[in-house]
């Protein structure tokens, strides 16, 4: 397996009536044929369908693109699970890689509990523009982006393939410079062009389809969209200006890489 991406979940700002927020498994064989398996964000909602791929004693690493609830809150749950339950508790500590203060964001969520925190469970690790993070077959790198609290893009690198994913952001250079080349741009594209004037907060279809072409990605996958924006619509503004396969994620969607 050079590198499989599982959506689990793929709603914007929170849970639609068919899907989690943010959640992305990626998973890779190692030299030695062990399977690793590391969750791009780990928004409300992803916990449940998660355990529908995989035993949760099975995640190697979870690795934020930011701290905004949909991209993250379900840790409080995963917490609970590696923690309490009566089976046996997880042997070791998963790291968990974010912006900075990601422990401390996920302690006022979770809030009042015994001493020790979720710390007993999470080894927090803070993540840094440009510097890669490697994680068994798995090389990550994180850029800053474009949204209104600390965001990163993710550029994941195993077995000879590229997945870019954008976490929430809007048109910006290091995006487009951590998509070029990539197999698939995992793109958000909560906006629609003429409906939000705001920038600097999410892309639309279209500025995710202009990203793919300038970076030079072989394909465009768009997520996280909001109850209120229409799937097909932003894939036909992607169309309009990439050439390349554009599709938009669903819920147990699985594309293999490389």
């Amino acid at each position: 397996m050079s590198m499989r991406l599982t959506v689990i979940g793929c709603a914007g700002s929170f849970p639609s009536p068919e899907s989690p927020a943010s959640c992305y498994l990626v998973e890779a064989d190692d030299e030695a044929g062990l399977t690793w398996r590391v969750a791009l964000d780990f928004g409300n909602g992803a916990l449940g369908p998660l355990q529908s791929h995989i035993d949760l004693d099975e995640l190697d690493a979870v690795v934020l693109s930011h701290l905004h609830p949909d991209h993250c809150l379900d840790l409080c749950g995963l917490y609970v699970a590696f923690r309490y339950d009566p089976r046996g508790r997880r042997a070791h500590r998963m790291p968990v890689y974010g912006p900075h203060g990601t422990l401390r964001r996920l302690e006022r969520a979770y809030g009042k509990h015994e001493k020790g925190s979720l710390s007993l469970t999470y080894d927090g690790y803070t993540l840094v523009d440009g510097d890669p993070v490697v994680i068994g077959p798995f090389t990550i790198t994180p850029r800053r982006v474009e949204h209104p609290i600390e965001a990163f893009a993710l550029r994941v690198e195993a077995g000879g393939a590229v997945l870019t994913y954008s976490g929430d952001t809007d048109t910006c250079e290091a995006l487009t410079k951590l998509a070029t080349g990539a197999d698939l741009l995992l793109a958000e594209a909560s906006f629609i062009e003429g409906r939000e004037p705001e920038r600097g907060i999410h892309l639309t279809g279209r500025r995710a389809g202009e990203t793919a072409r300038d970076a030079g990605a072989k394909s465009l996958l768009l997520t996280h969209q909001p109850v209120w924006t229409d799937p097909a619509v932003v894939a036909g503004e992607a169309r309009q200006v990439f050439d390349g396969p554009v599709d938009v994620a669903r819920p147990g969607m699985v594309v293999d890489l490389g």
